[in-house]
């Protein structure tokens, strides 16, 4: 078995290579965690804290009250909040339901959220009152007939949550949002305080039945339906309790800056913290000041995010040197963790900053760095237990030669078992159980393998391939750079050529020749950026991934632009 998969010779001797995974409601973890700790804390939010047992009772009440509504089990249920107590009661008691989550991110325009709920045939929606006027007009021609709309202050401890209305007024004077069952309009307070908290909690089938619709992100094209069954959850959440094997059963504390609707913060935060009966540090968004008081109040113990969030925290001005101490464990993910950065916070916290790897069709994590063991900067690490990971060419899934360029395919009980309504984009993705990422890396003696780059981000300049990640990492190691995106642009000799999106870390001032002359002494000529521009900040998701999609609209408006003059 090592010699097809290298990787298990670095597995700590506390990681089995292959585990038993619970077959039920991945709701299930909720319940077995109030029943064993009842009275711990799971979660806080800016000083609202909730019990598992109070935590539970509002989740049965919200699904006994969607059984009210008619909602049945495999029908979808659609949540676009954000960081917020609500957002677990609805994941959790959607689930108990029966129903299949379609996470929605709350900064959808109208059209890009009617998109989703038409694909998805939500008929039900629990939402903020903030985001109504949106959903008004999304919600014609789909499916929905009910939405449940709740507002901030019904998460928010005393006397926020008095204050909160006041400045929502002042705020947004205009908005007014009419509660009427006939419309379907469900004032959440008054759902939570009517319903029963019966025990509930729907029997599926774990393998074939879906927990969740959660679409992709939608950074190069539009946005498909995975398919995620009960299996696949469950699977993903022991896989990471499993490689993060010092965390301790009912005493961490997982701080929650990554937004909850997003699969990488939906394992690793909500279903992780469940699973071990921590407590949940709940952020309605990234701020780094109201992180780092979150941090001084609540002492977390684990922090997953992306390079961004790291970065941030360590140039905030207001970062003392013991402020991040308590953190045990960084997983960072979304995007490439520059070496640098990932030196210094682990120098700041004393705890361990490691790099994974995931995505959304394999719930999603399938590698991940040792935590405490051997480990290589740089890489993504290696695939965790019971995942099979191969560089593969483009014919078939025959594995390449060790340290060849392909793409990576894997297969394990993580992976989706398809695209929601597209038969023929799964038949594509998946060959004999195995997912073809769309990534392209390289396996190394160790079985710890490196991403190169996305397929469709290949930059063919001259003749030559060119891989944006590989200048981007010798950009980042500059000392003023603080971000940086690197992308291929129309090029009449060379076919397309490329560009270096900047942005500097406060107070540096640094010219085009000089990155110049720092890329020409570390790379090929061929690879070298002719173009640069510098900007105040790069258009980036909700969870820190640059969205070059977003960069080469840009440009083509500009092009477009320049024509019509």
């Amino acid at each position: 078995m090592q010699a097809s998969k290298p990787w298990l010779r670095h597995y700590p001797l506390q990681v089995s290579p292959s585990y038993d995974y619970p077959k039920s409601n991945i709701a299930s973890f909720l319940l077995d965690s109030a029943r064993d700790f009842p009275n711990h804390e799971a979660i806080d939010f800016l000083g609202r804290r909730y019990t598992y047992k109070e935590l539970l009772r509002q989740c049965r009440k919200l699904a006994n009250a969607l059984k009210e509504l008619n909602i049945n089990k495999g029908d979808r249920v659609a949540i676009m909040l954000p960081n917020c107590p609500q957002a677990v009661i609805a994941y959790y008691g959607g689930l108990m339901a029966g129903a299949v989550i379609v996470q929605t991110n709350p900064t959808y325009t109208e059209r890009e959220l009617h998109l989703q709920l038409a694909d998805s045939g939500a008929i039900a929606l629990i939402t903020l009152d903030l985001l109504m006027p949106r959903v008004s007009k999304a919600r014609e021609n789909t499916a929905l007939k009910d939405v449940i709309i709740t507002t901030l202050s019904d998460g928010l401890p005393f006397p926020k949550n008095i204050l909160y209305p006041i400045k929502r007024r002042r705020e947004y004077p205009n908005l007014k949002v009419k509660y009427s069952k006939s419309e379907g309009n469900h004032r959440w307070s008054s759902v939570i305080r009517q319903s029963k908290d019966t025990p509930i909690c729907e029997e599926v089938d774990a393998d074939t039945g879906l927990a969740m619709i959660q679409y992709t992100g939608g950074t190069t094209g539009q946005p498909k339906g995975v398919m995620l069954t009960h299996a696949n959850l469950l699977a993903n959440a022991v896989q990471v309790s499993g490689w993060f094997y010092r965390m301790e059963l009912g005493k961490e504390r997982y701080l929650a800056a990554l937004p909850l609707f997003h699969v990488f913060g939906l394992t690793v935060l909500l279903n992780q913290t469940i699973f071990q009966a921590g407590t949940l540090l709940l952020v309605p968004r990234f701020d780094p000041k109201l992180v780092l008081e979150t941090i001084r109040r609540r002492r977390p113990t684990v922090f997953p995010g992306a390079p961004t969030m790291y970065i941030a925290l360590l140039n905030h001005p207001e970062t003392q040197e013991d402020d991040l101490g308590s953190i045990k464990v960084c997983v960072s993910g979304a995007a490439p963790l520059p070496r640098d950065v990932q030196e210094k916070f682990e120098q700041k916290s004393g705890g361990k900053l490691i790099e994974g790897y995931g995505m959304t069709e394999t719930s999603p994590v399938t590698h991940c760095n040792p935590i405490w063991n051997f480990r290589k900067p740089g890489t993504i690490g290696v695939p965790l237990p019971d995942t099979d990971v191969r560089i593969v060419g483009e014919d078939n899934l025959e594995p390449l030669p060790i340290g060849e360029i392909g793409e990576l395919a894997i297969k394990g009980p993580q992976v989706m078992s398809g695209y929601w309504n597209r038969p023929e984009e799964t038949a594509a993705a998946l060959k004999e159980g195995w997912l073809r990422t769309g990534d392209l890396g390289t396996m190394d003696e160790d079985g710890f393998f490196t991403i190169i780059d996305r397929k469709k981000d290949i930059i063919l300049a001259g003749g030559y391939n060119v891989y944006p990640r590989e200048i981007e990492e010798v950009l980042f190691d500059h000392p003023a750079v603080k971000e940086a995106s690197v992308l291929g642009v129309p090029d009449q000799y060379r076919g397309e050529t490329v560009k270096a999106y900047i942005v500097l870390k406060d107070g540096w001032q640094v010219s085009d020749m000089q990155l110049d002359r720092w890329c020409r002494d570390r790379l090929a000529a061929y690879k070298v950026p002719k173009q640069y521009e510098f900007r105040t900040s790069l258009p980036l998701s909700l969870i820190g991934k640059v969205l070059r999609r977003k960069l080469k609209e840009e440009l083509e408006t500009k092009e477009e632009n320049l024509n019509i003059t």
